[in-house]
């Protein structure tokens, strides 16, 4: 138990030393990002309403229907979290 404490703690400084360090390794990184999600939003919403004016709604297509088991997810992470503690318990 006290090595994985030690781990953890250790992980979660060397973490947040990179996550602190590297983005100034890239110092405009950032805003060109920033620029390149503004401007494909830009491009977006233009071609949506390119599509609008010329009569196209967009409602034409089929409609994909998404199956999200979020039950059987639930139960597997209880499921695992109850196993991995076990496992922790006898080692």
């Amino acid at each position: 138990m006290g090595s994985f404490l030690l781990t953890s703690i250790v992980a979660s400084v060397v973490l947040t030393v990179l996550l602190n360090v590297v983005p100034r390794l890239f110092p405009g990184a950032s805003r060109r990002a920033e620029e390149k999600m503004h401007d494909f939003v830009v491009d977006a919403e233009r071609a949506r309403e390119q599509r609008r004016a010329n009569g196209d709604t967009g409602e034409s297509g089929s409609r994909v229907k998404v199956y999200a088991p979020w039950k059987a997810m639930l139960i597997g992470s209880i499921a695992l979290t109850v196993l991995v503690n076990l496992v922790a318990l006898l080692f």
